[in-house]
């Protein structure tokens, strides 16, 4: 599974509200971390897909949902399960650090 696109109006329907772990990346297309991230997550979407989403979400065009989770630095990926956020990551991490992250939750 690819990485799912969402927005202020699709995010709790996609992430808060899945039956599955959801992996929300909160980035922009100005920072290069994020960029490096939304990469490495694209791939991980695909090797962990059927246990985890990871969910993608543009805080340009969409402002309004990281500061409701008391957020403000970018990249931040954000664990959802049954509706909660259950761990984080803020800042760049490399791809093994992200995978021994989520094998540790998963």
């Amino acid at each position: 599974m690819a990485l799912v696109t969402v927005t202020d109006a699709t995010f709790d329907a996609k992430v808060v509200d899945a039956a599955e772990p959801v992996l929300a990346l909160f980035w922009a297309e100005w920072s290069g971390a994020c960029m490096m991230m939304k990469s490495e997550l694209e791939e991980i979407s695909v090797d962990y897909a059927g246990r985890l989403t990871v969910a993608a979400l543009n805080i340009d065009s969409s402002p309004a949902t990281l500061p409701r989770y008391q957020e403000t630095a970018i990249p931040a990926m954000l664990l959802f399960e049954n509706g909660a956020v259950v761990a984080k990551k803020i800042g760049p991490h490399s791809d093994g650090q992200m995978r021994e992250f989520l094998d540790s939750l998963l």
